[in-house]
């Protein structure tokens, strides 16, 4: 009897944990097979037409739009995109290191990394300058900061609690960010045609400049694969100025006697972690040339996965009621970090 006892708990528990596994996997699957389908949609309109200027990652950032403002997106669908806005862009983004190797991460140099810092950390605070100069609340002028300097909205969801935030500043913060992103996706290719930029120079610019890593890789890709590679190496190590960011924001902002008992956690990007382990098993030569491209084909569709998912959480209409402070900063500061870094790619080039 003691030891029907003693099992009858540990099997209940296995049979919540399965039944949780189920439950989760059924809430996300709606969704993901709305985004499959588009993305299908966008690969195939890629190779039954001509579109080689609109690559079939911004090809399935515009569908995703155009389903959101013109179609209906149910509550039950909103898991399953949100679980490929964010693990499977994640994954998509670890697969891309099969592109890479240390070589080519190294062809970045010192010069990459050195624009990449002095961009990142003057648009921040600029950005937050020019907010108090507009009278924009602080909060959400910082938000629209880590957003438009770091990676776009995972930067303004990371920094929300770290700030304090409300729900309110953080959706504003990431609807005009994702407006920018958006614009920056279809004007950055025709800047980089009209001044004749290398591969290498453009996804430098990219990946320096283009707000989320989503938006980067549609953007960068559409000159090339060199491009999106350069773009990809240099927007993650962008990404990893997030940590000293939110740690000087954690010290400037005043909290609490009860908060300072519990400690605030620090968002640690560690997809970008097993990207560099792919990148360091590609350049050992780890992956036979059949396999990888059969994981790069189908990588192909986890980035339009995950592209259609932004483009459904994407909400046009939001942007004409922000009221036009908080556009203004977000404008100013996308336009300085644009600037700033395509001046000194243009500098590194001479």
């Amino acid at each position: 009897m003691k030891l029907s006892s003693k099992a009858g708990p540990g099997v209940s528990t296995l049979g919540r944990v399965t039944s949780d596994w189920k439950t989760q996997g059924l809430s996300i699957l709606p969704g993901l097979l709305l985004t499959t389908l588009i993305a299908g949609v966008a690969l195939g309109l890629d190779r039954l037409s001509d579109l080689h200027t609109l690559n079939p990652l911004l090809i399935a950032v515009l569908l995703g739009m155009g389903w959101r403002q013109w179609g209906v997106v149910p509550a039950t669908y909103r898991p399953g995109i949100k679980f490929a806005m964010k693990r499977v862009l994640r994954l998509a983004v670890i697969l891309l290191g099969l592109r890479l190797s240390l070589t080519e991460v190294l062809a970045v140099g010192p010069w990459g990394l050195g624009l990449v810092t002095i961009a990142t950390l003057s648009t921040f605070y600029l950005t937050c300058w020019l907010g108090r100069w507009l009278g924009v609340n602080p909060r959400l002028a910082q938000l629209i900061a880590a957003g438009t300097s770091i990676c776009g909205a995972s930067a303004v969801v990371a920094t929300n609690p770290v700030i304090e935030g409300s729900e309110e500043d953080m959706t504003y913060a990431i609807a005009t960010i994702t407006g920018f992103g958006t614009l920056a996706m279809l004007t950055y290719p025709l800047v980089g045609t009209l001044l004749q930029l290398s591969p290498s120079a453009f996804g430098i610019w990219c990946g320096a400049s283009v707000h989320e890593v989503a938006q980067v890789i549609a953007t960068a890709f559409q000159n090339g694969d060199l491009s999106g590679e350069v773009a990809t190496v240099t927007k993650l190590s962008r990404v990893l100025l997030i940590v000293p960011i939110i740690l000087s924001l954690g010290w400037q902002t005043p909290r609490p006697r009860q908060a300072k008992q519990s400690a605030r956690p620090l968002p640690i990007p560690w997809f970008v972690l097993f990207f560099c382990l792919l990148v360091g098993v590609n350049s050992l030569g780890l992956v036979a040339a059949p396999i990888k491209a059969v994981v790069l084909s189908g990588n192909q569709v986890l980035l339009c996965m995950s592209l259609v998912a932004m483009g459904l959480e994407t909400n046009v209409a939001n942007l004409t009621q922000l009221g036009l402070k908080p556009l203004y900063l977000a404008g100013l500061s996308w336009l300085f970090l644009a600037t700033i870094s395509l001046s000194m790619v243009l500098l590194g080039s001479l």
